[in-house]
């Protein structure tokens, strides 16, 4: 488990600090289009301090395996990375939205949730 929350702790708060520093960048490389008006700038700000905030929970729950709460932060975790792939993949089959980043950061949250899932099925009481 300490694998997984170290490296999810690194990817979320990259993506995060990706979200609060170039909003328009991040998402036009993944849903095709830039963020031109002012408050889906301000939605995709958010989402990067709550990304970044997820990324600062992991990091220091890595080392906390035997703690039940590190359960519950992977179980989120699960959630999270469910949620982001059925967003992508219905914007792209649904929405019609493509970037060229779109299929490969769906690929990373399946696998990650994959490895949550793994961890959990291993989890010892």
């Amino acid at each position: 488990m300490k694998k997984l929350l170290t490296t999810t702790a690194v990817l979320e708060a990259a993506t995060g600090l990706a979200l609060l520093a170039t909003p328009a960048l991040l998402t036009s490389l993944i849903l095709g289009a830039p963020l031109v008006a002012a408050a889906p700038l301000a939605v995709a700000r958010i989402a990067g301090v709550a990304l970044l905030a997820l990324g600062v929970a992991c990091w220091l729950a890595r080392h906390g395996e035997e703690v039940p709460a590190a359960r519950g932060l992977v179980g989120a975790m699960l959630l999270y990375n469910a949620g982001v792939v059925a967003v992508l993949v219905h914007g792209a089959i649904g929405l019609g939205v493509f970037g060229i980043a779109l299929w490969p950061t769906s690929f990373v949250h399946a696998a990650m949730g994959a490895w949550c899932v793994k961890c959990l099925a291993g989890w010892r009481d």
